[in-house]
């Protein structure tokens, strides 16, 4: 029997925890090395779930979820994506990069407090209000594993360069 994807906000938390524990690692590492590789693995998980948000869970919530919130969503994704394309063009005469590493993480903090929040957050309003978690779970696992292929053999820049034409972009 195939493994039974996990629901949406299952997989979207657990994408917060892995996330959250690259933000620990690369603040323990002293190699400047380990953390450009540290933070280009950051920036590519980070990709990847604004790429699965935006694509699907956000546009599942629509009509669902406070519109202003989904908003708010939207806007934090643009603003990350900001930072993650200096950090990946960051080089190692850089002297903003851990301070940009630094904002990235207090902005993805404050991100999943939003959405993670009890009864008034998208995740709670989401599921309350008749989300289809466990079948946008599925979706979700889909794209994930495809997106994160796509940065495997593409690098992460062509898909951040992606996730700037948005809707947010073209508003």
């Amino acid at each position: 029997m195939a493994d039974k994807a996990p629901d949406a906000i299952t997989l979207l938390k657990n994408d917060h925890r892995e996330v959250e524990d690259l933000f620990k690692k690369y603040e323990k590492e002293e190699s400047a090395a380990a953390k450009r590789k540290i933070a280009t693995e950051i920036a590519s998980a980070l990709i990847v779930h604004t790429k699965i948000e935006n694509d699907h869970f956000y546009p599942a919530c629509e009509g669902h979820v406070d519109e202003a919130k989904l908003k708010e969503a939207y806007v934090e994704h643009d603003a990350a994506t900001v930072l993650i394309a200096e950090i990946l063009a960051s080089d190692k005469g850089d002297e903003y990069a851990e301070a940009k590493v630094k904002v990235l993480s207090e902005e993805i903090e404050h991100h999943v407090g939003e959405e993670e929040r009890w009864l008034t957050g998208i995740f709670s309003q989401a599921k309350r209000h008749g989300v289809d978690m466990d079948a946008l779970g599925v979706e979700l696992a889909e794209a994930k594993t495809r997106y994160e292929a796509e940065i495997a053999k593409d690098g992460p820049q062509a898909h951040l360069d992606a996730l700037k034409k948005t809707k947010l972009a073209t508003a």
